[in-house]
């Protein structure tokens, strides 16, 4: 007997659910028949476009994360898609920087991920990780640290939410350029892919939409990057 999440009718909060991955995912979610609540941080005029359920919260502050979620519940489903990506390098990951970095990307999911289970009997989170938690990227050592932290904090909380909260992850590789870049060198730059075609965010949406389903699923990590977290460093 085949068992899946119905997810239509379901309350989602979508960090980061305005804009780019995060805004796929929303539509992916709310064509399943989902209520999402559309987190924001300054893209109001997107979320309420998108959404009647927003909040807007900064992910910097633990305070903004226990109201996003006392105003958004109570919840079925948590997404973890919000992000800060940078560019640093050890020489450059200056304290406050690195702080910030991993405020979002790291201890914001797993204060969400808490409260969220704390008003949750039965559930599922999905968090958004990167294909460089296969590989060793000094170009951006805060942000690949942070990413393969929200790996462990997938499993680990899977094993201590079981069986009543399901966790999992997607780990998507090159996608979109980011934000105000052109993207004229966004293909040389992302480097080689073995299926030589870059996932769209849709793809990305598809596959956190198949682990909510998945009521089988605990602890598992999604890569949709075309295969390349298969050539490890240096892509």
């Amino acid at each position: 007997m085949v068992i899946i999440m119905i997810l239509e009718g379901k309350r989602v909060l979508v960090t980061g659910g305005a804009v780019r991955i995060g805004r796929a995912i929303t539509e992916a979610l709310q064509a399943e028949g989902a209520e999402v609540v559309v987190h924001y941080l300054s893209s109001q005029e997107e979320a309420e476009a998108l959404s009647q359920y927003t909040v807007q919260g900064n992910l910097l502050s633990p305070d903004d994360c226990a109201r996003m979620i006392e105003a958004s519940g109570p919840l079925d489903i948590l997404v973890n898609s919000a992000s800060l990506f940078t560019k640093d390098r050890l020489a450059d990951a200056f304290p406050e920087r690195v702080h910030r970095e991993f405020q979002v990307n790291l201890f914001a999911p797993m204060e969400l991920t808490r409260l969220f289970a704390a008003q949750a009997e039965k559930g599922a989170v999905v968090n958004l990780l990167d294909r460089r938690i296969r590989a060793n990227d000094p170009s951006a050592l805060p942000y690949s640290i942070t990413k393969k932290g929200l790996e462990e904090l997938t499993r680990l909380s899977a094993l201590e939410l079981a069986p009543g909260i399901r966790v999992n992850a997607v780990a998507p590789g090159p996608i979109l350029p980011p934000p105000g870049d052109s993207g004229e060198n966004f293909a040389e730059a992302a480097g080689k892919v073995p299926l030589e075609f870059f996932p769209t965010p849709g793809n990305i949406a598809e596959a956190v939409v198949f682990l909510l389903k998945a009521d089988y699923c605990t602890g598992q990590v999604i890569f949709v990057d075309g295969g390349q977290h298969l050539l490890g460093n240096g892509v």
